[in-house]
């Protein structure tokens, strides 16, 4: 038996799990997909995080270098697992690499997909250089070349920022709430205006899910302090007028149509499940959830459980999650396979 526990995915949630099993002397297996670790906001290149307004690349960057200094842990990046054979306590992975990794436990840290927003296609993206991303303006901003207009690099005098963009729309199959993609615009929001004092900026919505302590912080002061905009409107389509783009629908607060030029309009993506899920739920013997997260067991009963014994799982593989909770969740799971790995030796 091994008490090595393998971690799959190196982004916020397997760093977490990562660093709190080396921290108290497990050996760790991280196998990532990706070339490099950091997830979601290093490969997308995130900007300022939410709530800590802390640089992406400066906040995950020191997880990551934590986990790289530990002896404990073994890092294989460009991998995959293929198969995993053996149950809680003696656990035998192949990786694609065509290696073996024994394992008393396993935690699942592997994250979601972004929307595509071309499956949004009335919503002009891929129609028109300047309908772009919540990610795409993300980078743009962490580059340090700032937010400017795809088409001509100038500096956008007008921004529309559309939310649920592949969230909480059963037309396209997206019926979740993404949870963090209205605060997350009301931080880009201030971030542009920031950057670019004269420009306005619009946030268009059929409801606000700044949760928590995030109402004061990003909805109340991106309008008190940096004057974003709020219309609660239905977006009908995004077009092109030859000059700018075109903004057509309703404001529903006050029922009359609506058809505004912007330079630069943004979509607010959801999260969708990892595109890898089925594949992960067969290789690793575990359920997925009706939308095709990995389904975590009740809460009440274990902590991070999963549908199969000695697997636990972590951060957006379950839904959308937030960084922040992605972490705790990470730090949970590797308290939860800590006492699979104990067992085990």
């Amino acid at each position: 038996m091994s008490g090595n526990v393998l971690v799959v995915g190196g982004g916020p949630a397997g760093l977490a799990a990562t660093k709190s099993l080396a921290a108290v002397g497990r050996s760790v297996t991280l196998v990532e997909k990706e070339e490099i670790l950091g997830g979601a906001p290093i490969i997308s290149g995130y900007a300022k995080l939410v709530p800590s307004g802390e640089w992406a690349s400066e906040a995950i960057g020191r997880m990551v270098r934590v986990v790289e200094a530990q002896k404990s842990v073994d890092i294989r990046t460009s991998t995959r697992v293929s198969e995993l054979t053996g149950d809680a306590g003696a656990f035998n992975a192949t990786l694609s690499d065509g290696s073996t990794v024994s394992a008393a436990s396993v935690v699942l840290a592997t994250g979601f997909t972004h929307f595509d927003s071309v499956n949004k296609p009335e919503w002009g993206f891929g129609s028109h250089p300047d309908v772009v991303t919540t990610t795409q303006v993300e980078q743009m901003i962490s580059s340090g070349k700032g937010v400017r207009c795809p088409s001509d690099s100038r500096k956008p005098e007008r921004v529309a920022i559309l939310l649920c963009v592949g969230s909480r729309d059963r037309q396209i199959g997206r019926e979740w709430c993404s949870k963090i993609c209205c605060t997350v615009s009301a931080n880009l929001a201030m971030e542009i205006r920031e950057e670019l004092p004269e420009c306005s900026v619009y946030i268009y919505y059929m409801d606000i899910r700044t949760f928590g302590l995030y109402e004061g912080q990003f909805y109340w002061r991106s309008q008190e302090e940096f004057k974003v905009k709020y219309i609660k409107a239905r977006i009908a389509e995004v077009t092109f007028d030859g000059k700018r783009v075109l903004l057509k629908g309703e404001d529903t607060l006050v029922k009359r149509p609506i058809s505004i030029p912007f330079d630069l309009v943004v979509h607010a993506i959801g999260m969708d499940p990892n595109t890898e899920n089925p594949a992960i739920a067969e290789v690793f013997g575990v359920a997925l959830e009706p939308h095709g997260h990995i389904r975590r067991e009740s809460a009440y009963d274990s902590v991070a459980g999963t549908s199969r014994a000695g697997i636990y799982v972590a951060g957006a593989a379950i839904g959308p999650e937030t960084i922040d909770d992605s972490i705790a969740q990470g730090q949970a799971a590797a308290m939860a396979a800590l006492g699979t790995t104990a067992d085990a030796a």
